[in-house]
């Protein structure tokens, strides 16, 4: 069994620093962050107001940044720290990347992967939900209440 050094907690601050940057620039409040060797090789946060790219989700800025840093695309000894339940299209590249573990904070009931009922992540990759709920969760009902 792998010693960690450090917690899901200690990573999962480390998403919800890039959620605040989602934050600070009017962007719907999730951050990530990919773990290798209890090193952060990947940080990223929502850029799909930014961008202007309906895909650029925190999760897939992330698998493309520690892609490029491993240098291949399969990302099997790596954890994902998402502030936010992952939907369907993130669960699906995360399936695709091979990822060995998904961490995240807040669930999304109306638009995280779960809710359709079914497990889209690899079957080798195991699922933590609910690290840092409350704090995740809160984010996202600020940024939304800042909205209306």
């Amino acid at each position: 069994m792998e010693l960690s050094v450090f917690s899901d907690e200690h990573f999962m601050r480390e998403a919800l620093k890039e959620a605040q940057k989602a934050f600070d620039q009017d962007e719907v409040p999730v951050g990530a962050v990919i773990v290798s060797n209890n090193r952060i090789i990947a940080r990223s946060h929502n850029l799909t107001e930014t961008l202007n790219d309906v895909t650029a989700h925190a999760e897939m800025q992330a698998i493309t940044a520690a892609a490029n840093f491993l240098g291949g695309k399969y990302l099997e000894d790596c954890k994902l720290y998402v502030t936010l339940e992952p939907c369907v299209m993130c669960a699906g590249a995360l399936f695709w990347s091979k990822i060995s573990h998904v961490i995240y904070g807040a669930s999304d009931e109306k638009r995280g992967c779960h809710s359709s009922g079914k497990n889209l992540f690899h079957p080798k990759t195991e699922v933590k939900r609910g690290v840092l709920a409350e704090e995740c969760a809160t984010l996202i009902k600020d940024f939304f209440k800042k909205k209306r």
